[in-house]
C-alpha cells in the first residue's frame, strides 16, 4: 500500500503559548472540488459555521464564487467555492469549466471531496485527472460523509483514493475522512488546511463570512426555492435576478422592511405554469419559503416581489448569460 497518510485525529497534549503564538499568521485561499453532491457546500458550511454556500440536491446550483472565511486566531482560511466541473453540453457548461480551471490555478490549496459512501466513479477520475494538470497546487483529498459508511468501507475508499493519485502521477498532501454532518474531524480538516497557505496578515476584517454580495445570495436563495419539487422537469433552465433591494421608506427605525424585487428566468413559455402552479400557488410558497430564509441571511424583515419572465434559450446565448450575470 506504500506511505499513505491518513488523517484522524487523536488526542494529542495541548500546544505551549510559546509555540501557538510563535508561529507566523498564515492567510490564503482553499477551493473544494468534486462530484456534484460530493458535500462541498456542507463541508464549507461546517467549517465557517454558518450556511453561507447554498446547498441543494441539485448539481450545479452554486454558480457563483461563494467564499466562506474561516477566522483563526493563527490563519485566515478563505474558501472559494467554484461550479463543478462537467463535461461541457452548452455554452454556459463550457463557461463554467474555463471559470474553475482559471480558480484551481490561483488558489494556494485544492481540498477534493469524495463521498464515503459512493465507489469512486468515471466523474472523480475526470475531476483528478484535470487535478493532475495542476502540478504546483497541493492537493487534500477530502472523505466526506464518513458517518454514512462502516470502518471497513471507509479503509477501501481510502486505499482507492490513495490509488488514484499514484494512478495519475501525483501525491495527496493529505487524505482525511471527515463527517460536516456529525460534526467529526472538522477542525481537523481546518488544522491541515493552514500549513499550506502562504505567511501573512489576515485578508479580510474579522466578522466577515462571506464577500459574496447580498443580491447574489439571495438570488440564489430563489432559485433553490423555484427548483425545489421541479428539479426534473427543470434542472438548469431556472436563473434568477434581484433586480433592486432597497429599504422601504417611511419605515421607524425599530421597524425596517426590505423591499426586494427579483426575476425568475425560465427557457420556454410552456415552463412557465411549472413555476408557477396552478393558480400560482407554487411561484407563492416559493416566495414564503424563499423570504424566510432572505430574512434569515440578511436578519431583517423583507418583502419579496416574485416575477417571472420568459428569456429564450439563455443558455446558450452569451448576451442573456452576461445578463444573468455567468
Amino acid at each position: 500500500m506504500g506511505a499513505m497518510s491518513v488523517r484522524t485525529q487523536s488526542p494529542e497534549p495541548p500546544e505551549s503559548p510559546e509555540s501557538s503564538s510563535g508561529a507566523p499568521h498564515r492567510a490564503g485561499f482553499a477551493c473544494f472540488v468534486g462530484r456534484p453532491n460530493a458535500g462541498k457546500s456542507t463541508l464549507t458550511n461546517a467549517l465557517v459555521g454558518q450556511k453561507v454556500a447554498i446547498t441543494a440536491n441539485q448539481p450545479q446550483t452554486t454558480r457563483h464564487t461563494v467564499r466562506g472565511i474561516v477566522h483563526r486566531a493563527d490563519a485566515q482560511l478563505i474558501l472559494v467555492d467554484t461550479p463543478g466541473l462537467h463535461k461541457p453540453r452548452t455554452l454556459l457548461g463550457e463557461r463554467l469549466n474555463d471559470v474553475v480551471r482559471a480558480t484551481w490555478a490561483e488558489v494556494d490549496v485544492i481540498g477534493f471531496c469524495l463521498p464515503a459512501n459512493e465507489k469512486l466513479g468515471p466523474g472523480d477520475r475526470f475531476i483528478a485527472k484535470e487535478l493532475a494538470s495542476i502540478k504546483r497546487t497541493p492537493k487534500i483529498a477530502i472523505v466526506t460523509k464518513t458517518d454514512l459508511v462502516d470502518s471497513k468501507t471507509l479503509a477501501e475508499q481510502l486505499i482507492a483514493i490513495d490509488q488514484l493519485g499514484k494512478e495519475l502521477g501525483f501525491e495527496w498532501a493529505e487524505i482525511v475522512p471527515v463527517s460536516a454532518v456529525a460534526d467529526k474531524q472538522v477542525d481537523l480538516l481546518a488544522d491541515l488546511l493552514v500549513p499550506l497557505l502562504p505567511e501573512g496578515p489576515a485578508l479580510y476584517p474579522e466578522g466577515d463570512l462571506t464577500d459574496e454580495p447580498e443580491q447574489v445570495m439571495v438570488a440564489e436563495l430563489i432559485r433553490e426555492a423555484a427548483l425545489e419539487g421541479v428539479r426534473d422537469e427543470l434542472p438548469h433552465s431556472i436563473a434568477v435576478v434581484v433586480e433592486e433591494m432597497l429599504p422601504r421608506e417611511d419605515r421607524p427605525a425599530d421597524k425596517p422592511l426590505l423591499d426586494i424585487h427579483a426575476f425568475v428566468y425560465i427557457e420556454r413559455p410552456s415552463q412557465k405554469g411549472i413555476i408557477i402552479g396552478p393558480k400560482g400557488k407554487r411561484l407563492k410558497e416559493v416566495g414564503i419559503k424563499s423570504r424566510k430564509q432572505i430574512e434569515a441571511l440578511l436578519g431583517t424583515p423583507v418583502f419579496l416581489d416574485l416575477h417571472v419572465k420568459v428569456a429564450k434559450d439563455w443558455q446558450r446565448d452569451p448576451r442573456q448569460l452576461r445578463k444573468l450575470g455567468f
